[in-house]
């Protein structure tokens, strides 16, 4: 359950071919990037990019939430806004993932956690597990210095989120895997 998501499109007269007129909005929720689409309170102004609660408790802009989606589902400008938004979130919780990247372990024998960000491979992970060893990261300019060979961090989690939500992954790491309902 999201308590916030992020705006990723607005559709002020609703998804075309549908029979309903009521505004929308695509959201991406704040703590699994659960992508959701829900109805929007009249005289509310939503923004692309925005942060808007999504909780059980009294909404400003959100009326009610429609339905999950999974990632084909979403508007063309969805998918484009998603990324930056994704990137958003990621410097929001910076921490969460500089944690990750600290405690990160192995899968199996032959496959670590590490490896399967995007941008990373064997020698980047090499060199991280050496770099945390001396001391924990703690942050992503951090990381970039001592790791100068992982261009970029940021974008490598964004990557892999894209990546979970469309469904591509064996092990999800950050979003919850999208199941379609009969």
């Amino acid at each position: 359950m999201e308590e916030y998501a992020y705006i990723i499109d607005y559709l002020p007269y609703g998804a075309s071919g549908s029979y309903s007129r009521e505004p929308k909005v695509q959201l991406a929720g704040e703590n699994f990037f659960t992508l959701l689409e829900a109805t929007v309170k009249q005289n509310s102004n939503p923004a692309i990019g925005a942060r808007v609660y999504v909780g059980k408790d009294s909404r400003d802009v959100v009326e009610k939430i429609k339905k999950r989606l999974s990632f084909s589902e979403l508007t063309t400008a969805a998918k484009d806004n998603l990324r930056p938004v994704i990137r958003q979130i990621i410097m929001a919780k910076e921490k969460e993932f500089i944690k990750f990247i600290n405690t990160a372990g192995p899968i199996s024998i032959r496959v670590h956690q590490l490896e399967l960000i995007p941008g990373v491979g064997k020698k980047n992970m090499e060199i991280l597990l050496e770099e945390r060893g001396k001391k924990p990261f703690e942050d992503f300019a951090e990381v970039k210095k001592r790791v100068p060979t992982w261009l970029d961090p940021v974008g490598s989690f964004v990557e892999r989120i894209i990546s979970e939500l469309e469904g591509k992954e064996k092990h999800y790491f950050f979003a919850k895997p999208f199941i379609e309902r009969p």
